[in-house]
């Protein structure tokens, strides 16, 4: 796109909104920003969005922003002077901040931070349970205890199907994770297409596994086994050198049983990290889970059946007509227990739990690949939407999520760094601030915290203070008083580049069995507010944006009230039916500032 004609729709879109008339007070931000600050301050903080805000970071969520940059937002309609200093404590006491499109819940934890009342509305009930569970203030004892009799109870019940033994001393213990190679098919046979040969690079040795015998070695040598009727082959090979046939993936079984394992991966207290064939015990393990399999009630499994959508479809290509499917025995085992484990508690301890759970099958499905052999060995998880979208591998990695050491994507490191660290900040956030010599040095703001009290009606949440009000719900139609909020501070879905509504149906069926009663977890992605073309040429995105900017406008105060958003698009067709959207619900445009949002390795950004 080129970035002249980008250039210029937007300012047709800004000028085309400047247009309409003026009646309203001014306010501070209507006329400046602290772009600089706001910039240095999203420049550090988007590389690792999760260690700056890790309370907002429960479960998963897809195009967080910046929490910094809300803040700095935020702080403008702060009404003294005196506090609207990024550093100063709070400022917005007695105010109420609508996000109707909330997301991740960016703008809830950052205006509750500054002592305001929030409310946060979503059409995904996702969002409504992450951000009931990260607002609400609960001890992080309670929720200590609650975790360690929950993995406890969990470990007695599954601990044994994990396990491994080390193969210099053959003492059984946790296995970390176990490797699977896709099952592809020729005139020949069969084969098992993997990642490559290559499994870890260490400082003095690389660890290899050999294509006839499934033997992994560190270093050339004679093969110890005898080599096996099914050889392995990398994938960048997708033609059999015999028959000269092209390898096929074996669409007509079911995907989980496409996969075969080839290395169980474990770490000794004595002899460290190894890799190793399956043996006869762990291939028993397997086939043990795999016996209890058709035993396991999760409900209807019509609940389970993926529908035709823009990533999704992307299963059915691959001929996954469940998403049962792409979990293996075990990982089933581990969902089976935890849902049955979880009637034992309730609120917002069951809540943290349950949400844990859920996030944890990101890293413990069949669909997480391995990347544990660069060189720079950034952690052995490819986790499912590392690409944002449905990724098929040819190593697939099967996690144990009960491994009572701390591992990547297990139960144990999730909740350390999900709910420990989480809570920790939230009681005494911590800022980056930079000094006289540019060098950032981390600061706390006395008397914030993040978190408060959950109200479900008008009156509570005007009186209190660092109340929440959560809405389920098409945000078209929201059950609030005209002129009764006094700032909207939000972020709209990005367009037309990913559905995100389709892709959190991964977690949404399993939430709908972990917190049965919580929500109404049916959900319409048709009212999603994303570009899909109608057939008089609209698109879901400006119709669904019109619609709740009209709704903005009815229950935003007025003269005093505004509306603030974030956007970005490289397509001109997205601002433009930005602008149509804002100018039919009556909005006029006050000012632009440009300030750092993307990743440079986003992908939405990464073919600019």
């Amino acid at each position: 796109m080129n970035a002249k004609i980008l250039k210029d729709a937007r300012q047709l879109a800004f000028d085309e909104l400047y247009r309409l008339p003026r009646t309203e007070d001014s306010l501070t931000i209507d006329e400046s920003f602290p772009e600089k600050l706001a910039n240095e301050l999203s420049q550090v903080e988007v590389f690792n969005k999760h260690l700056f805000r890790p309370n907002t970071y429960l479960h998963k969520w897809w195009a967080r922003r910046c929490g910094s940059t809300f803040r700095t937002i935020l702080k403008q309609f702060v009404p003294d002077p005196d506090r609207r200093d990024y550093y100063a404590p709070g400022g917005l006491e007695g105010k109420i901040v609508l996000d109707p499109m909330m997301g991740g819940g960016t703008t809830l934890h950052e205006a509750i931070r500054l002592g305001a009342n929030v409310i946060g509305a979503d059409i995904d009930p996702i969002p409504v349970v992450q951000v009931r569970a990260t607002l609400t203030d609960v001890a992080l004892s309670a929720l200590q205890v609650a975790f360690d009799r929950f993995f406890a109870d969990l470990y007695a019940r599954i601990g044994h199907y994990f396990q491994t033994e080390c193969p210099e001393c053959q003492k059984t213990l946790d296995a970390q994770y176990t490797l699977y190679g896709l099952r592809k098919s020729c005139a020949c046979g069969e084969a098992v297409q993997i990642d490559q040969y290559e499994l870890r690079h260490e400082a003095d040795r690389v660890l290899r596994i050999c294509p006839e015998t499934w033997e992994i070695t560190a270093g050339p040598g004679d093969p110890h086994l005898p080599p096996r009727s099914t050889h392995l082959i990398p994938k960048a090979q997708t033609v059999c050198p015999v028959c000269g046939q092209k390898y096929q993936e074996l669409l007509d079984v079911p995907f989980y049983a496409r996969y075969v394992p080839f290395a169980v991966v474990g770490l000794c207290p004595e002899h460290g990290l190894f890799f190793r064939p399956p043996g006869p015990a762990d291939l028993a393990r397997i086939c043990a889970a795999e016996e209890q399999r058709p035993g396991l009630d999760f409900g209807s499994v019509t609940d389970f059946a993926v529908q035709e959508g823009p990533k999704s479809g992307d299963l059915l290509g691959r001929n996954v007509r469940s998403y049962l499917d792409v979990f293996s025995s075990r990982q089933l085992l581990y969902l089976h227990h935890a849902i049955q484990l979880l009637q034992e508690y309730h609120g917002a301890v069951k809540l943290n739990l349950a949400m844990l759970v859920s996030t944890s099958l990101e890293f413990n499905a069949m669909l997480c690949g391995y990347k544990g052999w660069f060189k720079n060995r950034p952690g052995a998880i490819r986790h499912v939407f590392a690409l944002h979208a449905y990724c098929f591998q040819y190593t697939a990695l099967e996690n144990n999520p009960v491994n009572r050491q701390k591992s990547s994507g297990n139960l144990q490191l999730l909740f350390h760094d999900r709910i420990v660290r989480g809570r920790k900040w939230a009681v005494m956030p911590v800022e980056r601030k930079a000094d006289s010599t540019g060098r950032s040095h981390l600061v706390t703001i006395p008397g914030e915290y993040d978190s408060g009290r959950e109200v479900f009606t008008h009156a509570e949440l005007a009186t209190g203070r660092q109340t929440f009000r959560l809405i389920h719900g098409d945000s078209r139609n929201l059950p609030l008083d005209d002129h009764s909020v006094d700032f909207i501070v939000t972020d709209p879905p990005y367009y037309d580049s990913v559905q995100y509504s389709d892709l959190a149906t991964f977690f949404r069926v399993w939430l709908a069995r972990l917190l049965p009663n919580a929500l109404n977890w049916t959900y319409d992605e048709t009212q999603s507010a994303v570009a899909t073309k109608s057939a008089n040429g609209d698109t879901g995105f400006m119709a669904g944006l019109s619609g709740i900017f009209g709704e903005c406008g009815r229950v935003l105060k007025r003269q005093t009230g505004r509306m603030v958003f974030t956007f970005h698009h490289w397509d001109p067709n997205a601002w433009a039916e930005l602008t149509i959207a804002l100018k039919s619900a009556g909005f006029r445009l006050k000012n632009a500032y440009v300030v750092f949002s993307e990743h440079p390795i986003s992908v939405h950004i990464k073919d600019l």
